[in-house]
């Protein structure tokens, strides 16, 4: 068989397959699975320039807030009563 440059390269991307007719269900799933693999975080982040010091004050209130949600969880509970 004789192949051209066009067959030989390998396609990279997601895959869903329709089984029975159900379009639905694999439309689904193949957004689960964009979703999973952070591919519409990514297409969103890039849709607009971020000037760097807007992304080094969204990335340290993310920590911040992480920080908080840690900490937290490590308190006690208050008391019920």
């Amino acid at each position: 068989m004789a192949y051209d440059n066009n067959d030989q390269r390998k396609l990279s991307g997601s895959v869903v397959y329709v089984r029975n007719d159900n379009v639905e269900q694999a439309i689904r799933k193949f957004k689960k699975k964009i979703q999973n693999n952070g591919l519409l975080l990514d297409l969103r982040a890039k849709e607009f320039y971020e000037k760097p010091t807007a992304v080094r004050k969204r990335k340290k209130a993310q920590a911040k807030a992480r920080w908080r949600k840690q900490l937290q969880s490590q308190q006690l509970p208050k008391k019920l009563y």
